[in-house]
């Protein structure tokens, strides 16, 4: 929908007055200006107006709405939060969606961050999206602890990072409920899915990306310090090696990330202008800290020519 606002794009430019502003699916069109909701920090109302902090540290103003304030905020929350879900790969089944208060740990995406906004429970996972670029898609596979202490739901991970939730009324205890439901059906489907999967010498450990696509597993291998990732796809023509320092929190980040990405597996391995270039995979790696954190492990890759399998013994031995 179009509206009649005034805009100014940045703290010290001028006000421009009766400019036309449209939500997309994509962004938000200012004027002549375009905005990518790939670089949207976050969005907040003040007294009648919509703050839009971006990436790069600007803001823009939105003001002078009239009447169309509230339509105008609610479309643009729901169009951010509409692209967020698309940027994580989200297809599995919406299950509750409910207004809730929530605690997110701090993280290398962001410092510890408390609010309201719209908490998701797909099949697998749990979908916190606030009104900003800090939204967490948390796997329930890779849950230790799920537990409901009042009207506060806590969500421990085998890394320890610990999630809260809650103050959703009468949704607080049916939300509980089916979240440890889903992840004790999750994990079970996906141990089941993981017996299917055959390992090769000399990799050693496999796991899953979150896919419907049949056949598609990862494998891995480990030396001291490095480990080498081979995509079982149909269509692998690398091997991706890795480097780290703690190899049990290198092993969890590693399902993780795969876990996330699902069928763009591409994301794990492009360079950063390759992935600046494409608005949806920008928001996809800044918003999964796994996915930056195997994104930064990274050492190359051996392509898949003659002598690949002694490049690789030779790495795995550093």
């Amino acid at each position: 929908m179009k509206y009649s606002a005034s805009i100014q794009l940045t703290g010290s430019s001028p006000v421009l007055d009766d400019q036309t502003v449209e939500i997309g699916g994509e962004g938000i069109q200012l004027g002549s200006t375009f905005l990518d909701y790939a670089y949207v920090a976050h969005i907040r109302p003040i007294n009648h107006r919509v703050l839009i902090d971006t990436m790069n540290g600007e803001n823009v103003t939105v003001s002078m709405l009239g009447f169309s304030f509230d339509g105008f905020w609610e479309e643009l929350v729901a169009s951010f939060g509409k692209r967020t879900v698309e940027c994580l790969f989200i297809e599995e089944e919406l299950i509750m969606n409910c207004e809730a208060e929530y605690a997110l740990p701090q993280s290398v995406i962001a410092p510890e961050e408390k609010g309201r906004g719209h908490v998701m429970l797909y099949e697998d996972s749990v979908l916190v999206l606030p009104e900003s670029s800090h939204a967490v898609r948390i796997p329930l596979a890779f849950t230790e602890e799920i537990s409901l202490n009042g009207y506060w739901l806590t969500i421990r991970m085998r890394t320890g990072e610990i999630y809260g939730i809650g103050k959703m009324g009468y949704d607080t205890t049916p939300f509980a409920e089916r979240c440890e439901k889903q992840a004790a059906v999750t994990k079970k489907k996906r141990a089941a899915q993981l017996k299917t999967c055959e390992l090769k010498e000399p990799f050693t450990e496999k796991g899953l990306f979150r896919t419907a696509e049949e056949g598609a597993f990862w494998l891995s291998a480990f030396g001291p310090t490095t480990c080498a990732v081979e995509l079982m796809t149909g269509d692998a023509a690398a091997t991706y090696l890795y480097r780290f320092g703690d190899r049990k929190l290198f092993s969890y980040r590693l399902e993780e990330a795969m876990e996330a990405v699902g069928s763009h597996r591409e994301i794990i391995y492009l360079p950063d202008e390759k992935i600046a270039e494409k608005p949806l995979y920008f928001m996809a790696v800044h918003r999964s800290e796994a996915v930056q954190f195997l994104r930064a492990a990274s050492a190359g890759r051996i392509i898949h020519t003659a002598g690949h399998a002694e490049k690789l013994a030779e790495f795995l031995t550093q």
